[in-house]
């Protein structure tokens, strides 16, 4: 429909948000506000014009706050309201315990950004004076001026791809701390081995071969010399099943065989390093044996809706991407745009203009770092087998003016990612090459790939 009034997209969505926000902070509820702990809540109520109506505190876990929500709406009626809105900052669990007893109560819940509580303390009296009753305060003070957002609420299976989202990133974390610790120990007492295989952290030979090196050789590596190729070759075969593989490499094999015989690095630090590698090669197979059945699991849940076949038609992108993106936005279909999305990923371009001055534009970097980290692995993988991707960062950086930084194309592929998903979610139609490269104007139901 066209707009007389001149209004900008931005204008309309935040309309929308506005309406949405008031809905819930409705004028004819008072806010109760409440600053969560572990074991102490403090709690304010206060009215439209920030006029506080009562205070208390209670010292009870979040789960059990259910007594001073009625005691709020208590207070509220006496003061002539309807009811009473809920507002926290998103504490770690504590709030998912909160809104629960907001929604079975029948009163409305938003959120509180943490960092907009702390500004507004520094705002509020230019202190950075911090006390419970105050944040209650000025958490209440922001809701009422809307200053906040509704939460997401995760149905069962969205929730359960989230945990495993959260421990599959603890556990690449754990992995990814293995391979540096491995490579800083060789380096240390044994620089050899590394020059076995182009990538050995990566080889499961080499992994195989050293976990047969470090059990046996008591930290001195040319004893293990007298057992000869063929009978080292044939303890990696042993061994390489443990490690996910199948077939022996001969030449990392061979060299690594080789290696036995170098000297180098610090003698004394050897024995120690060599024995802390082994116990770190075993605790590196385990982390990537449950690696794997976590990501099993994403599989799984990402399946159980029909929601894998839908991110498999997205060209280059693998399911498990698809699954780890999903565990950083949750139900996609709660955003109004792909580019909400990308906002939710700090991906989109932060402008910093004002009259004739132009500052340089970067990603804002607001957005959840997980989400961002997925969507740039993502966007790697697909530019080495997406077309359309490889065509994009191909005009981004080939462009005789406002050329692109190979990184700045990337940010821009990795955005485009996240929409296309998007798209291909909320629409439930597959992913089309042509809509995606602009070749072909989306419809009203094959829009999923624009």
């Amino acid at each position: 429909m066209a707009q007389g009034n001149g209004l900008r997209r931005g204008d309309r969505n935040r309309n929308r948000k506005i309406a949405a926000l008031r809905e819930v902070v409705a004028r004819d509820r008072a806010v109760l506000a409440i600053d969560l702990g572990e074991d102490k809540q403090a709690a304010v109520v206060i009215d439209h014009e920030g006029r506080v109506l009562a205070r208390k505190v209670v010292t009870v876990k979040a789960y059990q706050l259910g007594g001073l929500l009625a005691w709020a709406a208590g207070r509220a009626a006496r003061a002539g309201f309807a009811g009473v809105t809920v507002a926290c900052e998103p504490t770690g669990h504590r709030w998912k315990a909160l809104m629960g007893l907001a929604d079975e109560a029948g009163h409305g819940f938003v959120c509180v950004q943490s960092l907009a509580v702390a500004r507004a303390r520094e705002g509020d009296d230019y202190t950075r004076d911090k006390t419970d009753h105050r944040d209650a305060y000025l958490i209440g003070k922001l809701v009422i001026r809307l200053d906040c957002y509704l939460p997401e609420r995760a149905d069962a299976q969205w929730a359960r791809l989230r945990h495993l989202g959260a421990r599959r990133s603890a556990l690449v974390t754990d992995v990814t701390a293995c391979m540096q610790q491995a490579g800083d120990l060789l380096g240390c007492a044994w620089p050899a081995p590394p020059g076995a295989a182009a990538r050995p952290l990566e080889s499961v030979t080499w992994l195989a071969g050293m976990t047969v090196i470090t059990s046996r050789c008591c930290g001195h590596p040319a004893r293990l010399r007298k057992m000869g190729y063929d009978r080292f070759k044939a303890a990696i075969r042993r061994e390489l099943p443990r490690w996910g593989g199948k077939l022996v490499y001969g030449p990392v094999a061979r060299r690594l065989r080789d290696a036995l015989a170098e000297t180098g690095g610090v003698a004394a630090q050897r024995p120690g390093a060599l024995e802390r590698l082994h116990l770190l090669l075993e605790d590196w197979r385990d982390l990537r044996t449950r690696l794997a059945a976590t990501e099993q699991r994403m599989l799984t849940v990402l399946d159980e809706p029909g929601l894998t076949a839908l991110a498999a038609s997205i060209d280059g992108v693998w399911a498990l991407s698809a699954a780890v993106i999903l565990a950083g936005t949750g139900d996609m279909t709660r955003f109004t745009s792909g580019r909400a999305v990308v906002k939710h990923a700090g991906l989109n371009p932060s402008e910093h203009t004002s009259a004739t001055l132009k500052g340089q534009t970067r990603i804002s970097g607001r957005g959840r770092p997980g989400l961002r980290a997925a969507a740039w692995r993502a966007a790697w993988a697909g530019l080495r087998h997406t077309t359309v991707l490889r065509a994009k960062y191909a005009h981004l950086t080939g462009r005789d003016t406002s050329r692109l930084a190979g990184g700045q194309a990337r940010v821009a592929c990795a955005a485009a990612v996240l929409r296309w998903l998007w798209a291909v979610i909320t629409t439930g139609t597959a992913w089309d090459a042509r809509i995606a490269a602009g070749q072909l104007i989306p419809g009203p139901v094959t829009a999923a790939a624009a």
